[in-house]
């Protein structure tokens, strides 16, 4: 019997967690279903989709690295916040056939900040570090949030780039990431009523990969530290954070958060309420 099924594709893709996350859903639903990887090259892109048209149980698929942007021309269309980033991180099949590429990511990212951001605040200000295509979409979903942003990259012109194009307005500023390496005594501000966050949009600080240059003091009293990192799943940068006493967010939060939207556009059904703990066991097992 043929089932439904939707899979994540990239190139290197082994180590998504993605199957893992959906077939736990599926699982705790008890849905008729099945979730993949495939390993699929840039050069085999256009057989990829012209093989899944022809597939009727195909639902869609995620996209990861280095794909994002390539898959694009691949598409019948864009919703409306992945064309404003210009990348596409889940692909659906609709009941007509288009293939509709999305952007779950930026909603991913805001999910755990809901309880925060169900609150008023004097003042919203995020320091966001990188500059790169995870970073475009967590600058786009905190500017409709009403955050004043400090954007950080190696490449500062890249920074004011990225800012002009997502967050067009007055009061953002865009930076060298250089510049958050050194201690600080910066005598910070009254912060009561503000909302601070500092977000690491980059892949520094993951298993493999050159240290984050940002050190904590740059961090405002009382700021949400977010990073997006989830290997390791405690960073050198959340480390500190909880040294000084700040509340933390880690990389599996996104992920999950990501996951959860396509789950619903693929299968049809929102994951389980309240199963959080249980599978973030699982994908630390």
């Amino acid at each position: 019997m043929s089932l439904p099924y939707a899979e994540v594709i990239g190139d290197p893709v082994d180590h998504s967690k993605s199957p893992l996350i959906h077939g736990f859903w599926l699982e705790a639903l008890g849905l008729a279903g099945r979730y993949g990887r495939t390993a699929v090259s840039a050069d085999d892109l256009p057989a990829f989709f012209a093989a899944r048209r022809r597939d009727p149980d195909w639902r869609g698929c995620n996209v990861t690295v280095p794909h994002k942007e390539r898959v694009i021309a691949r598409l019948d269309r864009l919703d409306p916040l992945a064309a404003r980033i210009g990348a596409v991180n889940t692909v659906v099949r609709e009941a007509d056939g288009a293939l509709v590429g999305h952007n779950s990511d930026a909603p991913g990212f805001l999910r755990p900040l809901a309880p925060l951001l169900a609150r008023p605040h004097l003042f919203r200000m995020a320091r966001v570090l990188g500059t790169g295509g995870a970073a475009r979409a967590i600058v786009a979903a905190l500017a409709d949030q009403g955050f004043t942003l400090v954007v950080a990259g190696r490449d500062p012109g890249k920074a004011r780039a990225l800012l002009d194009e997502l967050a067009p307005g007055e009061g953002h500023h865009a930076i060298t990431l250089a510049q958050f390496a050194e201690p600080t005594d910066f005598p910070f501000d009254d912060r009561a009523g503000c909302l601070d966050l500092v977000v690491n949009a980059t892949s520094l600080g993951m298993a493999g990969q050159p240290p984050l240059p940002f050190d904590i003091s740059h961090a405002p009293p009382g700021s949400l530290v977010y990073d997006i990192v989830y290997a390791p799943l405690e960073t050198p940068l959340l480390a500190a954070a909880r040294a000084r006493g700040l509340p933390v967010i880690d990389g599996l939060e996104m992920l999950v958060g990501q996951a959860a939207i396509a789950f619903g556009r693929f299968f049809g059904q929102a994951p389980p309420p309240g199963g959080d703990r249980a599978l973030r066991e699982r994908l630390l097992a």
